[in-house]
């Protein structure tokens, strides 16, 4: 048995691989909407619901993912270039945002929608430092334009919640879930 997870994103590949939790990738078939005033926790559950469904077949456990981040009541999606990840880094500099994940479980007789949220809290930064960390390209299609796994954990003071949420993939809500609803994935295989 293998969990199929709709996403190619390499971050929940990497998150799966790490847990030791057996997948394989079906890219979902979901167009994403995001309206600028949608609220974060629906939007993200809505995502999540809509790829697991777009990539699930029956017999099968089929795992959707998204993620939003949310500040002061604006959503900071996946900048379109430069300018657009140096404006969300310099406005969450020295604030607390939120990291909001939609999960989305499918499997025989039984769909698991639910949220997560972590709070993370950016250093001050100064232009110098916001230039340099966009330069890097790191941002490109990362929600709130940074990677707290990679050269943006510089950008972070502290976290508060789930780590590899912010990566990507709200990991403890993924092992609950699945403890309950198909632990034979949880196995550990040698």
């Amino acid at each position: 048995m293998t969990l199929v997870l709709a996403s190619t994103s390499p971050q929940r590949r990497a998150i799966l691989e790490q847990l030791r939790i057996p997948f394989h990738v079906v890219a979902p078939v979901y167009e994403e909407h995001d309206p600028p005033d949608a609220d974060p926790v629906a939007l993200v559950r809505a995502h999540a619901e809509g790829k697991a469904r777009s990539a699930h077949d029956e017999g099968a456990v089929t795992l959707g993912v998204d993620t939003t981040v949310h500040m002061g009541g604006r959503l900071y999606g996946k900048p379109a270039d430069e300018s657009g990840a140096r404006e969300m880094v310099a406005e969450l500099a020295g604030a607390t945002h939120l990291v909001v994940s939609g999960l989305c479980v499918l499997g025989q007789g039984f769909a698991v929608v639910d949220h997560v949220v972590t709070r993370v809290t950016f250093r001050e930064l100064g232009v110098s430092e916001i230039d340099e960390y966009v330069a890097t390209g790191e941002w490109r299609g990362r929600a709130g334009g940074y990677a707290i796994q990679g050269i943006g954990g510089r950008l972070v003071a502290g976290i508060e919640g789930d780590y590899l949420n912010v990566v990507g993939l709200p990991a403890a809500l993924l092992v609950d879930v699945l403890s309950a609803k198909a632990p034979k994935l949880l196995q550990i295989r040698s």
